[in-house]
């Protein structure tokens, strides 16, 4: 049975259908054009190279189109890349779809509307589970869906979702721990810090940026829409600035996205919690594709670091 991409290993071969995610056209040293190639499956993601290609290569392999390919597995500057020896666009007739080749949460849609719902449930402030209600309203079915990022973590389908309830779950948690928190508060910022990627990213199947993502970004979105929902439900006060305020200072720190740093306790906490979901998530899904003994490939968003998987793993 042919190994999917996340699981394939450097001199294995490879003779399957893929997904293109991205084409790219670069020009190599001899002049001749080549196309730069993000495939992918539902196990993961490749990168390869077609070379000295034709107009008709570069109309014919595009983004979204799922190919036949057959070739071997390399390293380049240690990172996997496929060698491709032969490629065609798949026909009718090979019974292959999109939705094949897309990588999809863990957990099932009901089961992350289930505890969305019950976090809004457990919240006692009404103000802010009202605003939390109507943006869970408005976009039910695209949170369920989309995925949290184009790349690094929860990039899948219903990413955001499991980001969000994930992130819901270590909240609950460090409540009991520090039972200071105001619980309503932190509950809400994770269910809406995210939400502007609604709009940032374009959809499911070949994430990329929409325009407005491009020029404003989802924190500086997100925060307007705060404001706007409020004044539709005609609420005022406190709780919607610093509802703001969580979104505005999720990032962290300006290098990283944040115009503000984080100026309330539960702003820093959910700044902490996004972290480590994001890192959890990155890490489980690398280390889950190597045996015990080996390193990950370098993950990017990790300082480009390898992690190994300890031998005591097996036992």
């Amino acid at each position: 049975m042919n190994k999917g991409l996340g699981y394939i290993n450097i001199g294995d071969a490879f003779d399957g259908f893929v997904l293109i995610k991205e084409a790219n056209r670069g020009m190599a040293s001899n002049g001749k054009p080549f196309l730069t190639l993000i495939l992918r499956d539902s196990s993961g993601e490749i990168d390869a190279k077609l070379w000295d290609i034709t107009k008709e290569d570069e109309q014919l392999f595009v983004a979204e189109q799922i190919v036949k390919l057959a070739g071997e597995i390399n390293q380049f500057r240690g990172k996997a890349q496929l060698k491709i020896l032969s490629l065609r666009p798949a026909q009718s007739t090979d019974d292959v779809h999109v939705t094949d080749f897309i990588e999809k949460a863990p957990v099932e849609k009901e089961a992350l509307m289930e505890k969305l719902t019950e976090a809004i449930f457990e919240m006692k402030n009404p103000t802010m589970q009202r605003i939390v209600r109507a943006f869970v309203k408005r976009y039910q079915d695209a949170l369920l869906t989309y995925p949290a990022a184009t790349k690094n973590h929860h990039e899948y389908v219903s990413g955001l979702a499991h980001h969000v309830v994930s992130m819901i779950a270590l909240a609950k948690e460090l409540h009991k721990l520090y039972p200071q928190i105001n619980k309503d508060l932190l509950y809400a910022g994770v269910i809406l810090h995210d939400l502007g990627k609604l709009k940032e990213l374009s959809g499911v199947i070949t994430t990329s940026y929409t325009i407005e993502g491009k020029l404003l970004g989802h924190i500086p979105m997100m925060v307007e829409e705060i404001g706007h929902v409020a004044r539709e439900l005609q609420i005022e006060g406190e709780e919607v600035l610093i509802l703001q305020h969580l979104v505005l200072s999720h990032h962290g720190k300006a290098e990283w996205g944040s115009p503000k740093p984080p100026m309330v306790r539960e702003a820093e906490l959910l700044h902490l919690i996004d972290l480590i979901d994001a890192k959890m998530n990155m890490l489980n899904r690398s280390l889950e594709k190597v045996k015990p003994g080996e390193f990950t490939e370098r993950i990017f968003a990790l300082d480009n670091r390898s992690f190994y998987k300890p031998l005591f793993e097996e036992q």
